[in-house]
Formats: structure tokens, C-alpha cells, sequence
């Protein structure tokens, strides 16, 4: 029925399809692949005469057609790749050079809010976690915590 299909139906798919594509060629002949594609899974189901056939595959190719349209545009817009000359890659001695600053100004804390950071921060314990460790109310962690995060933004920020 495949070949049938499309020397029956398709050629005569095929300049409607670039109606409904803006003459775009290529989306065209998919459009009408699909079309077939899916008459052919539906052959069982379809009426045999010819002017019933070709108005369920001209809805069909409408329906692929908006399909198509609107998965375009919910896809979000494609950005071309940068040139590998223009490639940002991390410098580690720059990342090290960063990890010994954010030390330092650690260092400088006073204990109890440099214990809360470390806790929270780089070991990625809850305000609730961190308390019971401390063996401290949470809101004194909080507390801690945010003092502790405004005198390092101060300390680093005064770096040139």
C-alpha cells in the first residue's frame, strides 16, 4: 500500500505541503513523509475513496504542519557555538589564588561564626544540623551565620 499510497497521494501532498510551509522545500517533504506515514499506520481505519483519503491527509498535514510550528517555537532560540579561539576555559592558578583569599578572610572570623560557615557552606549541613553539632539554638546559628557572611562581603570586598 506504501508506494500505492504515495504515487496516489503523495505527489499530489506534495504542493499543498509547500503551501502550508511557506514553500520551505525541505519541511515540505517532511511534512509529507509524516502524512504518510501516519495513513499508513491508520490503513485499516481509512475510507478507500480517493476524495475522503486525500481530505483526511490534507487535515493531516495541517495538523503536522502547526504541530511543527508550535514545537519550534516553544524550543528556545539556538545560539551558534563559540569560535574555540574564543572559548573561556578556568584558569586554576585564578581559582586558587580565589580559594586562598576566601581562606584568609575566613581565617580573620572569629571562631564561632567561621565554625558556622564552614558547617553550612562547605559542608553542606542545615542551620538545624549545624545547631545540634554546636550543641546551640538555631537562630543563634543563623545569627552567626549572618554576621559571619557580612564581615567576609566586607573583607573582600575592601581587595583590590
Amino acid at each position: 500500500m506504501g508506494t500505492v499510497l504515495y504515487q496516489e497521494m503523495g505527489v499530489s501532498l506534495m504542493p499543498y505541503a509547500l503551501r502550508l510551509t511557506g514553500y520551505d522545500r525541505h519541511w515540505a517533504e517532511d511534512v509529507v513523509q509524516e502524512t504518510l506515514i501516519r495513513a499508513w499506520r491508520n490503513a485499516s481505519r481509512l475510507d478507500p475513496r480517493p476524495h475522503l483519503l486525500r481530505a483526511w491527509m490534507c487535515t493531516v498535514a495541517r495538523r503536522v504542519v502547526i504541530d511543527d510550528r508550535r514545537h519550534r517555537q516553544a524550543r528556545p532560540m539556538e545560539v551558534e557555538e563559540a569560535h574555540e579561539d574564543f572559548v573561556s576555559v578556568p584558569d586554576p592558578a585564578e581559582e586558587t589564588v580565589s580559594a586562598m583569599v576566601v581562606h584568609r578572610a575566613l581565617e580573620k572570623l572569629p571562631t564561632p561564626q567561621r565554625q558556622v560557615i564552614l558547617e553550612t557552606y562547605m559542608r553542606g549541613r542545615t542551620v538545624n544540623e549545624v545547631a545540634a553539632l554546636l550543641g546551640v539554638p538555631p537562630g543563634t546559628v543563623k545569627s552567626r551565620m549572618y554576621h559571619g557572611v557580612r564581615a567576609l562581603r566586607r573583607s573582600l570586598s575592601d581587595r583590590p
